[in-house]
């Protein structure tokens, strides 16, 4: 097992982008031009800032806006998303070669399965087996699965033995380092994703943004987000910091998500990622899987932009 602690820690950072929606009045091709413009700003600023890592999904026109906003030459290893179980392998497979192809890309770093729970039966056996296949003839460095603390990551690559796994695991929602969960991926030598290292945005959400939290938690949050800055720290600069801490020790290739829409957001992100890290009781925070939408892996793509 190799670490890569001697890497700079935008080097840890993956990007899932969401290129933003045209404003109302910005509508046809001057729309068009203006979203393509912003995207292009973003992937210019996050290679600037040394990020070189970047998760698409296969919805819409994404990645074809992606391929054409790319900096030349493009420094990216891009992951690509697979579709539903249920589209069934022949799709599945298509799919993920028309990813590549919409993306301008002769191979993708990673090819990740959007569900750990589609590889579930025979059936799954048989997709994984043809994603595997794909890897072979070179179309994807590697191959990973996207997971739920629920669905037991460490016997899901035990089984599958993939290259890397995705996990949720934030300042909030500390268990899968609390409960020996990263110890026993990294004893396996798997490379690891962290999601949902923003705590969906729990963490920067105000009173008045929290609908349907009881007031306990409302009041829970607020007494978190005060302790943070009496430490000075913003929480995005505090959920940066828990998460690398945590890939401390971790397979070469592993990683941070974070989810930007805008140059300015990444800006931040890269700000926030390159402050000195804290020394603090990470431990204070830990409300477990308790509060809402914390521990979802299916939520990666939850965006920062209230925290940038």
């Amino acid at each position: 097992m190799s670490s890569e602690i001697s890497a700079p820690p935008a080097a840890h950072l993956a990007l899932a982008v969401v290129p933003a929606a045209p404003r109302e009045a910005a509508v046809g091709a001057v729309g068009t031009a203006s979203r393509e413009a912003g995207l292009a700003q973003l992937l210019q600023t996050a290679a600037d800032g040394g990020i070189r890592r970047i998760l698409t999904r296969p919805e819409g026109d994404d990645e074809r806006t992606l391929c054409q906003a790319w900096p030349f030459p493009s420094p990216f290893q891009v992951s690509v998303t697979t579709l539903d179980a249920a589209e069934g392998p022949d799709r599945i497979e298509a799919r993920a070669r028309r990813s590549l192809e919409r993306l301008g890309l002769p191979r993708g770093d990673v090819l990740l399965v959007r569900d750990g729970r589609d590889l579930a039966g025979a059936e799954g056996r048989a997709l994984w087996e043809r994603l595997v296949a794909l890897k072979d003839r070179g179309l994807f460095r590697r191959i990973g699965i996207r997971t739920r603390l629920e669905d037991s990551p460490v016997l899901v690559t035990r089984r599958f033995q993939p290259d890397l796994i995705q996990l949720p695991l934030n300042i909030l929602d500390q268990r899968a380092r609390r409960d020996g969960v990263l110890s026993a991926l990294a004893e396996q030598g798997v490379a690891v994703q962290l999601a949902s290292v923003m705590a969906n945005g729990l963490l920067f959400a105000g009173s008045d943004e929290m609908v349907g939290a009881s007031a306990a938690d409302v009041v829970l949050l607020s007494r978190l987000r005060r302790r943070l800055a009496e430490a000075r720290l913003d929480p995005m600069q505090a959920a940066l910091a828990y998460a690398g801490d945590s890939l401390t020790g971790m397979a070469e290739g592993s990683s941070l998500l974070a989810c930007v829409t805008s140059a300015a957001e990444t800006r931040a992100l890269l700000a926030a990622v390159n402050a000195p890290r804290p020394d603090l009781d990470w431990t204070v925070f830990d409300q477990g899987g308790r509060l809402a939408a914390t521990g979802d892996a299916a939520a990666a793509f939850s965006g920062i932009s209230s925290a940038a």
